[in-house]
C-alpha cells in the first residue's frame, strides 16, 4: 500500500484550503450583511421606499456629494466610513475613502466597508446599484430633493433618521429665513430682468427648466431665458445676441477658465444689454449646483444681484 510524503500531504493541505477560502469568505460576507441589528427601526425614505436599519445607524456611506455635505451639516460627519468622488465639502470629507462616482460606484468596495446604510439620490444613483445593495441586507435610504422645499424635507428626514431632528430643525429655519426674506425683495422689484445664467463656457451652457438654477432664477425674480425641454441647453453666440440678456451670470471656473476670462469673452459683444451695462457677475458655482442648504444662499445672492442694477 502506497503511503503519502509529508510534503505531498502538506501540498493537498493547501489546496484544500485554496478551494475552500472562496467560499468561507463568501459565507463570513453573508453573515455580516444579513446579521440583524440589536436594535432597528423602519423610516420611509423621500420616494416613499420602507427602509429597516439600525437606530441610529453607525457605518454610513454617502452616495452623492450633497449627501456628504448635508450629513456634514448635521454634526454627524463622523459616521460617514465612505462617499463619493467629488465630496470636497467640508474638507474634512476629502479625507474619507472614495466608493467610486455616483454615477457609476463601486459595489465591492461599498460592501468592504461593511455599511450599516447607505445614503443615495433617486435621479443621481443607478437604480440597480440600490437593489442590489438591498439583496446583500445593506439598507440603501434615499431622497429625492427636486426645489427648495424638497431640499428642507431632505434635512428633516435625514435628520431623523440619524437621531439629528434639532440640528435639522435648525438648518431648515435658516432656510426658510432665507426664502421669506427673498419673497419680501422680489414682491418689492420694479422689474424682473432677462437672464442668462451660463455653466459651461466651450461650448455656452445653461439651465433649463426644472433645474435648480431655473428655479432659484425665477423665485429671484428673473425671467430664465434657457428655459425649455432640455434641461441643461448649449447656444451660440448668435442665439445669445438674439436673446439680448440684461443680466448674465457665470458659474466659477466655468470651462476652467478665470473670472476675467470669462467675463472677457462677453465683453466682445456690446451689444447685449448685460455688457452694456456692465451686468456680468461670476458667481461661486458651489452655491448653484448642489441641493443643500446652501442653494438658499444662491437664491441670496441672485436677488441681490436682480435688485442692484
Amino acid at each position: 500500500m502506497q503511503t503519502k510524503t509529508a510534503s505531498q500531504t502538506c501540498a493537498a493541505l493547501r489546496t484544500l484550503v485554496s478551494l475552500c477560502l472562496p467560499a468561507i469568505t463568501v459565507l463570513l460576507l453573508a453573515g455580516t450583511l444579513s446579521a440583524a441589528p440589536a436594535a432597528a427601526e423602519v423610516f420611509v425614505d423621500q420616494v416613499g421606499r420602507r427602509v429597516e436599519m439600525p437606530a441610529p445607524p453607525q457605518r454610513i456611506v454617502s452616495l452623492m456629494p450633497s449627501i456628504t455635505e448635508i450629513v456634514f451639516e448635521l454634526g454627524e460627519g463622523h459616521r460617514l466610513k465612505g462617499v463619493t468622488l467629488y465630496s470636497d465639502e467640508p474638507p474634512a470629507a476629502a479625507e474619507l475613502p472614495r466608493v467610486g462616482s455616483y454615477v457609476n460606484p463601486d459595489l465591492e468596495k461599498i460592501v468592504s466597508l461593511r455599511p450599516d446604510l447607505c445614503l443615495a439620490v433617486r435621479d443621481g444613483n443607478p437604480l440597480q446599484l440600490v437593489e442590489r445593495l438591498s439583496e446583500l441586507g445593506i439598507p440603501v435610504y434615499t431622497i429625492d430633493p427636486r426645489n427648495l422645499t424638497e431640499i428642507m424635507e431632505s434635512v428633516m428626514l435625514l435628520g431623523r433618521v440619524l437621531g439629528a431632528e434639532d440640528r435639522a430643525r435648525d438648518i431648515v429655519g435658516r432656510i426658510q429665513t432665507k426664502i421669506t426674506a427673498a419673497a419680501q425683495r422680489v414682491a418689492q422689484a420694479a422689474a424682473r430682468p432677462r437672464v442668462f445664467f451660463q455653466i459651461d463656457a466651450s461650448p455656452l451652457v445653461s439651465a433649463g427648466s426644472n433645474t435648480f438654477i431655473d428655479q432659484l432664477i425665477t423665485q429671484a425674480g428673473g425671467i430664465n431665458l434657457a428655459t425649455g425641454p432640455t434641461a441643461y441647453p448649449r447656444y451660440s453666440w448668435e442665439d445669445v445676441l438674439r436673446m439680448q440678456p440684461e443680466v448674465v451670470i457665470i458659474a466659477s471656473m466655468a470651462g476652467g477658465y478665470s473670472e476675467e476670462e470669462l467675463k472677457a469673452a462677453w465683453r466682445r459683444w456690446p451689444e447685449v444689454p448685460a455688457v452694456r451695462n456692465n451686468r456680468l457677475h461670476v458667481v461661486n458655482a458651489d452655491l448653484f449646483d448642489r441641493p443643500t442648504a446652501r442653494l438658499a444662499d444662491g437664491l441670496a445672492l441672485l436677488v441681490d444681484i436682480f435688485n442692484n442694477p
